[in-house]
């Protein structure tokens, strides 16, 4: 079933236009979490390098050089590590995250594409976007590659669950979401869409179970929702068609909607569109629609209309009060009040920035 929703969008969100290379520096009520420093990854897929972003004042603090094709990124769970997954090397990079370097090259089984980390922290998991499709295992004590889990397709981005227990990961391929135990690290079920599985985000029962998989689609400018108890796609969200016209100049059309997430809270999610370029805004947990935040655009000569900034991917500060995006399109990252739904900064960073991660060091 698919639900089309109408417009719904505040009157004083207004989109801002770029000049090429600047960028309009706002910090609006930018409060670090508390519960310890928090820092904001963002890697930056055509270049070397990944942008570290402190969000009290939503400047760069940090850039850690020398990762040729960064893709995923993640961390120990004491914020002594930084893991990312190097498509250039086909390698899992162990950054030492005090001073920015990298201390071991894990070679993988195959091309990677996002990772996860398990809650003890034990164990990365690598998405392997070769054709047969596997998950390897990276031990982090010995930082060996320990095992290769089969999976249906090959891989894009995975997951661990908000619980724990399961890891979960999508081909664009097959349109596969494959559930894996990391118990007994084996697959315990999978779920059939019919289209390729872009970023996913979870939505938890009371005990901390996980109660539904919101995933992108390929060529859908929306969102599935699969229940994960009954294993089964039970509705599709539409993004409003209005605004649009963003991406086609891009020829970014394939995954018009590519960046979501759940608010630490559980109240709302958001949900990036490159078509409309913004990020809509859902109630949860009916889904109600809450309106959307407009992203910069980037006004050229050469273009008959601006262009969008491109949204790739999403994360929050642990409070929630800040839903940091990233803008492959325009090499920034925007800074969304979530309470005021508008845009508080816009952060130069480097080259295609699309994975982006919250740290909280303790």
């Amino acid at each position: 079933m698919t639900r089309q929703f109408a417009r719904v969008c505040s009157a004083d969100v207004k989109c801002a236009s770029f000049l090429p290379a600047m960028f309009l520096l706002l910090v609006i009520n930018a409060v670090p979490a508390g519960g310890g420093m928090v820092r904001i990854y963002v890697t930056n897929a055509a270049g070397d390098s990944v942008h570290v972003i402190d969000p009290a004042t939503n400047k760069v603090a940090q850039e850690i050089k020398g990762i040729e094709g960064a893709h995923g990124i993640n961390f120990a769970p004491d914020g002594s590590r930084v893991y990312i997954s190097n498509e250039a090397d086909s390698t899992l990079d162990v950054v030492d995250r005090k001073v920015g370097k990298i201390v071991k090259k894990v070679p993988l089984s195959g091309h990677p594409n996002n990772i996860a980390v398990t809650k003890d922290g034990s164990r990365v998991v690598v998405a392997i976007a070769e054709t047969a499709g596997a998950l390897d295992f990276i031990d982090t004590a010995s930082l060996t590659r320990a095992k290769t889990v089969p999976v249906n397709g090959r891989q894009h981005n995975v997951y661990v669950t908000p619980d724990g227990k399961y890891s979960v990961s999508g081909s664009t391929r097959t349109g596969v979401i494959s559930v894996v135990d990391l118990q007994t690290e084996q697959p315990a079920w999978e779920v059939k869409l019919d289209a390729g599985i872009r970023p996913m985000t979870f939505e938890v029962n009371p005990d901390g179970s996980t109660r539904r998989i919101y995933a992108q689609l390929s060529d859908l400018n929306g969102f599935a929702v699969v229940d994960f108890a009954a294993r089964k796609e039970v509705d599709r969200i539409k993004l409003p068609d209005d605004p649009t016209g963003f991406g086609v100049q891009e020829n970014r059309l394939g995954s018009p909607s590519h960046g979501i997430g759940v608010a630490p809270d559980g109240k709302t999610l958001w949900v990036t569109s490159l078509s409309a370029n913004a990020v809509f805004v859902y109630a949860l947990p009916d889904l109600k629609p809450q309106g959307h935040v407009a992203l910069p655009e980037l006004k050229l000569k050469t273009f008959s209309r601006p262009l969008g900034a491109l949204p790739n991917w999403v994360t929050f500060t642990p409070d929630g009060k800040l839903i940091y995006v990233s803008n492959s399109g325009i090499k920034s990252v925007s800074a969304i009040n979530t309470s005021t739904m508008k845009v508080v900064a816009n952060i130069p960073v480097g080259e295609v920035p699309k994975r982006i991660n919250t740290l909280t060091i303790p």
